[in-house]
């Protein structure tokens, strides 16, 4: 009886550290949920007031494109732009809307035939975006962020 005892009591007192709590110090927290953060995504993408009706967030990123897209192509077509050779060109645009929803272009990847014939093509592009309807910025966790993002834009002059 007195092994069974004693057995008891070496077993109790080794298992006691099973049973304190650890605390966990909120930067612990932090630094955990900041591993998990998808830095590279967004909860809502930059918008026009055009692509609020849409419901997935494909179909805002779609509606947000096109409309630059469309808008940018527009106000180079309504330009006097004259070219001694075809061109057809696709154009690696680098943009950033900030947190208050103001876009601006950050670089522009052109060939240098397309440079050479339409010497002002990145002044007009940065003369469209003047022109654009308001801007939404994107969302992530609730809050307002900067984001960029790359546009391919096909131009074609005759």
């Amino acid at each position: 009886m007195k092994h069974v005892i004693v057995f008891l009591l070496v077993t109790f007192l080794v298992s006691c550290e099973y049973f304190n709590v650890k605390k966990t110090s909120s930067e612990a927290i932090l630094n955990e949920e900041l591993k998990t953060f998808n830095w590279n995504d967004v909860d809502v993408y930059p918008s026009f007031s055009n692509c609020d009706s849409l419901e997935t967030k494909d179909e805002k990123t779609r509606c947000f494109t096109e409309i630059l897209t469309k808008h940018i192509l527009k106000y180079l077509e309504n330009e006097p732009i004259i070219v001694t050779h075809d061109v057809t060109d696709t154009l690696n645009l680098r943009f950033q809307v900030s947190e208050t929803g103001v876009i601006s272009l950050i670089d522009v990847k052109i060939d240098s035939l397309t440079i050479q014939e339409i010497p002002d093509i990145e002044k007009l592009i940065h003369s469209s975006l003047d022109s654009l309807p308001k801007i939404y910025p994107a969302i992530k966790r609730g809050q307002q962020v900067k984001t960029e993002f790359k546009l391919p834009i096909i131009i074609k002059a005759d």
